[in-house]
This record gives C-alpha cells, sequence and structure tokens, in this order.
C-alpha cells in the first residue's frame, strides 16, 4: 500500500506539472485537461488511500473533544503549571 501511494503521488505530481509545461508548449486545451484528470485523481484516488492508510489503527475517539479529554487536558495544563 505505501509503495502504491509513493508511485499514484508522484504520477499526480508529474502530471499536474507535465500539464502546466504541455499547456505553454502544445496548447490550452490538451494542458488543462492533463490538469484537470491529475487534479481529479489526486482528489478521488490518491487524497482516501492515503488517509485510509495513515488512519488505520488509530482510534477517532483520541482525537476529538470530548469530556473525557478535555478532563485529561485541563489535569494536565494544571500539572505543567506548578
Amino acid at each position: 500500500m505505501k509503495i502504491l501511494i509513493k508511485i499514484l503521488s508522484y504520477l499526480v505530481f508529474i502530471g499536474i506539472f507535465f500539464g502546466i509545461f504541455s499547456k505553454e508548449i502544445i496548447g490550452d486545451k490538451i494542458g488543462d485537461i492533463i490538469i484537470g484528470v491529475s487534479v481529479l485523481v489526486g482528489a478521488l484516488i490518491f487524497m482516501p488511500l492515503f488517509l485510509a492508510y495513515r488512519w488505520k489503527g488509530k482510534k477517532l475517539k483520541d482525537y476529538t473533544l470530548s469530556e473525557e479529554n478535555l478532563k485529561k487536558m485541563k489535569e494536565n495544563s494544571r500539572n505543567t503549571n506548578l
């Protein structure tokens, strides 16, 4: 999964840069299409894969502001101020 994410991110960045380059050399329409496809692949395929990979094995409860976590934060701030 890690290798797939790296390859996909490189392809998205290469596609965007190639689109910008071809927009200057070949023409506006082809460059815009290449940039648009690269952005769509990055947003619809790369980003969900990346987020799923990074969040695997983590609990969302640890990162939300619940009453329990607010109490822990208050206790930690009191202990550091002493």
